[in-house]
């Protein structure tokens, strides 16, 4: 009986094409997660490259002026792109994978990135993440609507009653091959994946994977929930189809109005401008209340005075540049509050929505979600921290530009961190397939196959 439905399955030519275009899909889906390598393989090495040049070029022309040196120089943070990623794109291909940043104020700095098509970001990419979201649930739906209701409008039922030992073996032989046929496709890809972009074999390539058979068996177990009732073909892909629009686009959606809603954000551009007006406006004002406040955020630096005789000195420029910094932290601090509190609400309420749970932790395990960037954010201001620190003696006391090892300057990696909770990610496909499995056994115990 077995060899029968798999010789049944393949000789629809349905099916083969179904398995086909989600094997190319796939292929294709890995092919523009290696050129995301490579593209940002290229900004890296670029910027590393740049960086090294420009300092360079700028200290032959200012050697004997630090803090005019230090006005132009800019020091790279590059926020390290896992090979994983490439398979989950996520928020990468938005925000900037590095970043330059002088000694001056950080948030006039924070939101400067490369121009971009503003349509290719509409558009997005289609990573292997998008093609197992929405690709692979539509394969399955066709797969598996007519699964009982073929035979019937077929007029075969009555004979696979007869000659088959029990109708839910054969029932279940045939959602098998076809749970077999798709987990292979998928599991071929990921293979493919596994060496094609030299991914690591990791906790988080483990958690990728199991989260992708995860979803497959979820819509598997969605479909034959759905057969269980034994109503027609018709309205068997018209239910499932439904499903997938409403778990796919219209609940993402609106997830996405909700929180955004719930947790608005002030612009970029305020946060910039905020900035602007803090140090600006410091031009037209007595110099001694600014240095005071420099003071008190940096003690260390009270040896250091500003001769009064003099209108400008580097001492009162920084300390202006960081009353800037200072006067728009309120709104800093807000914005990756909501940020962080958007992401909380979105992984809390992903637990009812498997298709939600899906994207967000192939994000996460990728390193590509909003959580990196939040902490690449926090990671950059204690990267400008630090380079203030170094540069800040030494622009005060105008120290010999040609006495500083800049060779030592180059481009710094931050390596984000993101440790796995198997219960978190496996809990929710494995409540919603009991859930459905269960009700299903009740509908095909309750209204017998006939």
């Amino acid at each position: 009986m077995i060899y029968l439905i798999v010789k049944n399955f393949f000789r629809s030519k349905a099916h083969g094409i179904g398995l086909v275009l989600l094997l190319i899909a796939g292929l294709i889906s890995l092919e523009i997660g290696s050129r995301f390598l490579k593209k940002t393989e290229q900004v890296s090495v670029k910027t590393a490259q740049y960086q090294q040049e420009s300092i360079l070029r700028n200290v032959s022309y200012f050697d004997k002026e630090m803090g005019t040196l230090m006005y132009y120089l800019k020091f790279g943070l590059e926020n390290k792109v896992p090979n994983l990623a490439a398979l989950s794109i996520g928020q990468r291909d938005i925000f900037p994978t590095v970043q330059s940043v002088t000694v001056r104020n950080l948030e006039e700095q924070r939101f400067s990135t490369d121009l971009t098509n503003p349509l290719y970001q509409l558009l997005g990419n289609m990573d292997f993440s998008f093609v197992l979201i929405y690709f692979f649930p539509l394969v399955i739906i066709s797969f598996g609507f007519n699964l009982i209701s073929e035979e019937k409008e077929g007029g075969t039922w009555s004979l696979v009653r007869s000659q088959a030992g029990s109708p839910m073996s054969f029932l279940r032989y045939k959602m098998g091959i076809r749970v077999i046929s798709v987990l292979a496709v998928l599991l071929v890809l990921l293979l493919v994946a596994k060496f094609y972009l030299n991914i690591p074999m990791n906790q988080h390539f483990l958690a990728f994977i199991l989260v992708s058979v995860c979803y497959v068996l979820f819509w598997f177990a969605l479909t034959w929930l759905v057969v269980s009732f034994q109503k027609n073909s018709s309205t068997n892909a018209q239910t499932l189809l439904i499903c997938w629009v409403f778990l796919n686009l219209i609940l993402p959606a609106g997830i996405n109005v909700f929180q955004r809603w719930l947790f608005p954000i002030p612009e970029a551009m305020t946060t910039v401008i905020q900035n602007r007006e803090g140090y600006h406006a410091q031009w037209d004002k007595p110099k001694e209340p600014t240095l005071e406040k420099f003071y008190a955020r940096y003690p260390q630096y009270a040896s250091f005075v500003h001769p009064k005789e003099l209108d400008f000195s580097w001492l009162w420029y920084f300390a202006m540049q960081q009353l800037g910094d200072e006067e728009a932290a309120s709104e800093v601090t807000e914005l990756k509050s909501k940020l962080r509190q958007r992401l909380d609400l979105s992984k809390k309420v992903s637990w009812l929505i498997p298709t939600v749970h899906t994207q967000l932790t192939l994000n996460s395990v990728g390193l590509s979600d909003q959580g990196n960037y939040l902490n690449y954010l926090t990671a950059l201001e204690e990267f400008h921290e630090e380079l203030k620190h170094y540069f800040f003696p030494k622009i005060f006391q105008d120290s010999p530009v040609r006495e500083e090892e800049w060779s030592k300057f180059t481009l710094r990696v931050f390596q984000d961190e993101y440790a796995v909770s198997w219960l978190k990610t496996l809990a929710p496909f494995v409540i919603f397939m009991l859930a459905f499995l269960l009700w299903a056994t009740t509908n095909f115990k309750t209204a017998r196959l006939n």
